[in-house]
């Protein structure tokens, strides 16, 4: 009767010791931190954190991880960037009403640029979806023109 109640107390002690253990020690309080800047999108803030946490305790998987996939979600986000820019910079050429050699071969090469760029980056699982859909839509487009300028 006595070991009935004893282990699942033992089990409970240390399941709280571990959590205790988890949210108290610095480099797993700074990953915690980091996961929350992933979640909401500050990539930056969240490597910069978890690259703390890491350094602070090499062990952290989970500071390994965010810092991994802040990462991958930074390049992804700065491809984001880099194609609004440069269709920013397509249409207002495109809204010429003549276009140069010279114009189609920047928007060829602009949007060779960015078909390429997208071919190198690679998503994981945890990769934000919205991020890897809005990049995959800029990819289209950027092929589009391509295949438009090229002919």
């Amino acid at each position: 009767m006595k070991a009935k109640i004893f282990f699942p107390l033992i089990a409970f002690g240390l399941i709280v010791a571990m959590a205790i253990y988890f949210l108290i020690h610095p480099s797993y309080e700074k990953s915690l931190e980091a996961k929350y800047y992933y979640e909401i999108g500050n990539y930056q803030k969240a490597y910069e954190l978890a690259n703390e946490a890491f350094s602070m305790d090499l062990y952290n998987r989970m500071a390994s991880t965010i810092m991994a996939q802040s990462k991958i979600s930074m390049k992804y986000q700065k491809y984001v960037v880099q194609a609004r820019k440069y269709l920013k910079e397509i249409n207002s050429i495109i809204s010429k009403d003549v276009l140069s050699d010279a114009d189609r071969a920047k928007i060829k090469m602009m949007s060779e640029i960015m078909v390429d760029s997208y071919v190198k980056l690679a998503p994981s699982v945890i990769t934000d979806k919205a991020l890897v859909a809005e990049a995959q839509k800029y990819y289209k487009e950027f092929e589009r023109i391509l295949e438009k300028v090229t002919r």
